[in-house]
């Protein structure tokens, strides 16, 4: 396709028409409303005079749709005029002040809020984390600013086609995929979240987007008489109990389908559920009332009812889902729900916003906002972390899957998947995460250190001695709870040091060492428990055990380079630490004074498995971490860590680390992998310290 879409050159005349079609969009507003609307229309239209899009249509058409989707949320006036402005701080002279002057420090400051967030779509790491931190410092003051940017993507992903180069296009897709979507769905606005997915898959997995559309719109017919046949009975039972309903029923949007096929490991044809209905009521009462019509139509499968009106998604959702068994043996989602529950579903914390004429708007404080919470403690804690650091946390405690436990009064708590009760218990609060000792789960008793499940009632049980355990670092998930573990631990524990991703522990007296044939084992006299300390578990974390010495540099030897399952000893060197080494290193004869200064250090974490640390050059995949995680358990691995980062030339080099039954197991994990067929290269990494201890 050419660059430019001549379609898409307007004329004067009909740029006016654009101009008037707005205009006309702006009656739920008053007069005095809608005069400042235009007045920031044309204030746009005149700044951005002569510009165009790379489409080659006019640069003021992408305000006006940027605006438009806002008007559909039904936004205040002042976030419609800051959507017309988004882009004059960057594309022209105009500054703040000269915003404030003109529409006050409402629109001035989403206006620059929206500027701050750079494209995120570089291609450097470093420059998204550090984009990101700006979102996120933007969204906890306003988060109409998160809803204007993610506006200005739905429209920019429209016109997605139009980039020139194929590599900058993948990039765009790519962060909306990751950063933008997630983003949508925590802030619970599912119709933008989902247009954003299938914007973003339709680029990103071309073929596969292909084949799904092209298989739902083979069935369509088919498809369209099976939902008239549902919407008909369900209407007619509803009449039959005195109940108004609306009934929509739809297709399953196609990354979501995709993703069922992935999670599944199935064909296109194999998944069945590719239908949905929602059905929208008069109040909460006649929700659970066409329930019970909806169980008496059709046959419900056993563990698949969710009610998340009585328990609220950390984003506000509410809503009843279900899953029948409909005649003729097909599976079919059912959602109910009233009509304020579906405007929050659709335009999640935008419908908070939601002008209401005479009434203003019903605003919501961000911090009422369970996402807004989780990003306040994320900046404030994260203030003096790098930006790949604060990436990292964001993509660990924000974007990632989450899950839903409730505390014994009810109230819900959102956590990343995998998240423990100890994780929990800091979300809480640190009071309560430094004394946990104990936790139960539906009553009864759990492990701190188990994953907490969907839906699960957690009591946290404390007690005033009990305080933090360097072990807990091998099991939280969230950021918030491994940043107060590593503070308390610094603080309080005179045995252990944690500096970046290395953890230091003297070896307390009371341990003796077991020697056997094959390795080393440490046995605390107080448990009974053995622990191999040669080799690495931890699926974050690569620390050191360190004999006698506290607030010691550890520094692990360029010589040799030991990486984690290797042999290890250390000697504390003159102005330099503690330097690491192989047992076997060749360069430990050269030392003059090594028996005499040589100290006892182990990998942190441990297991009786090996390690390897392996390099691989590809092109970008969408679930590329998925695939070579496939290719690792196909033989018993287990991928601990990995990281991507992209080149200048616009593929990608990534690391991982991999724990085997056997170091003769990475021959075949290798040649699993390199059956990928975006994997160009692989390779195993010798030096460890280049990618964790700089």
């Amino acid at each position: 396709m050419s660059p430019v879409d001549d379609s898409l050159i307007l004329t004067t005349q009909e740029l006016e028409m654009e101009i008037r079609y707005f205009t006309g969009r702006l009656d739920i507003y008053t007069r005095t409303e809608r005069r400042e609307i235009l007045k920031a229309l044309h204030w746009s239209r005149k700044l951005h005079e002569g510009q165009k899009r790379e489409s080659g249509e006019p640069y003021i058409i992408h305000p006006i749709r940027t605006a438009e989707i806002l008007i559909d949320m039904k936004l205040d006036p002042p976030a419609i005029q800051a959507a017309l402005l988004h882009d004059v701080l960057e594309d022209t002279e105009i500054t703040k002040d000269d915003l404030v002057q003109e529409f006050g420090e409402d629109v001035g400051a989403m206006v620059e809020g929206v500027t701050k967030i750079d494209d995120m779509n570089v291609g450097k790491s470093t420059r998204k984390a550090a984009s990101l931190r700006k979102m996120v410092w933007a969204m906890v003051d306003d988060l109409r600013v998160i809803v204007i940017k993610l506006a200005d993507k739905r429209h920019n992903m429209n016109t997605l086609q139009y980039i020139r180069e194929d590599a900058r296009r993948l990039r765009i897709a790519r962060e909306c995929l990751e950063i933008y979507a997630p983003m949508a769905g925590k802030l619970g606005m599912s119709s933008l979240k989902i247009e954003l997915e299938d914007l973003s898959f339709k680029y990103l997995k071309p073929d596969i987007y292909t084949q799904i559309r092209e298989h739902v719109d083979l069935k369509k017919e088919e498809r369209s008489q099976y939902l008239d046949k549902i919407q008909s009975d369900l209407l007619r039972a509803a009449s039959k109990s005195r109940l108004k309903i609306e009934v929509f029923t739809r297709a399953k949007h196609f990354y979501s389908i995709y993703r069922k096929m992935k999670d599944r490991g199935k064909d296109l044809d194999e998944i069945y559920d590719l239908l949905g209905v929602r059905i929208i009521c008069s109040s909460t009462v006649a929700c659970y009332t066409m329930l019970g019509v909806v169980h008496a139509l059709w046959l419900p499968f056993e563990g698949r009812f969710k009610d998340y009106i009585a328990r609220p998604k950390g984003n506000g959702y509410r809503s009843l889902h279900t899953s029948v068994l409909t005649d003729g043996g097909r599976p079919l989602e059912i959602q109910i729900r009233s009509r304020s529950m579906h405007e929050t579903a659709e335009f999640g914390i935008a419908a908070h916003w939601a002008y209401k004429e005479g009434k203003g708007k019903d605003q919501l404080h961000p911090d009422q906002v369970a996402l807004v919470q989780q990003l306040k403690v994320l900046r404030d804690e994260g203030r003096d972390d790098d930006a790949r650091t604060f990436l990292d946390a964001i993509k660990r405690d924000v974007l990632r899957d989450s899950i839903i436990v409730y505390t014994p009064k009810g109230d819900p708590m959102e956590l990343p998947e995998g998240s423990t009760a100890i994780d929990l218990a800091y979300h809480i609060h640190s009071e309560v995460g430094e004394h946990c000792m104990g936790a139960k789960a539906d009553g009864s008793i759990i492990p701190l250190t188990r994953p907490l499940e969907n839906t699960q009632t957690i009591q946290i049980l404390t007690a005033p001695g009990a305080h933090p355990h360097v072990n807990w670092l091998k099991h939280v998930r969230s950021a918030r709870a491994r940043s107060k573990i590593r503070n308390w631990l610094n603080r309080h524990d005179a045995d252990v040091v944690i500096d970046r991703n290395i953890v230091a522990r003297k070896k307390p007296s009371d341990k003796r060492d077991i020697k056997t044939e094959n390795a080393s084992f440490a046995v605390d006299e107080a448990s009974g428990v053995g622990r191999l300390e040669t080799q690495v578990i931890d699926d974050s974390k690569v620390g050191v055990t360190i004999g006698d010495e506290h607030n010691m540099l550890i520094k692990i030897s360029q010589c040799c380079s030991p990486v984690p399952g290797d042999r290890i000893i250390g000697y504390i060197s003159r102005g330099r630490g503690i330097v690491v080494h192989k047992v076997d290193c060749p360069n430990l004869k050269g030392i003059d004074d090594f028996e005499e200064r040589r100290i006892h250090v182990d990998w942190e974490t441990a297991s009786s498995r090996s390690t390897q640390r392996f390099r691989i050059h590809s092109r970008y995949t969408h679930d590329l971490f998925s695939e070579i995680e496939g290719a690792i358990r196909k033989y018993r691995g287990h991928l601990i860590s990995g990281s991507l980062d992209e080149t200048e030339r616009g593929d990608f080099e990534g690391f991982f680390t991999v724990e085997m039954e056997s170091k003769e197991d990475f021959k075949k994990i290798s040649k699993s992998i390199r059956t990928i067929p975006t994997v160009l290269s692989i390779s195993k990494v010798q030096n460890f310290q280049n990618r964790y201890y700089n």
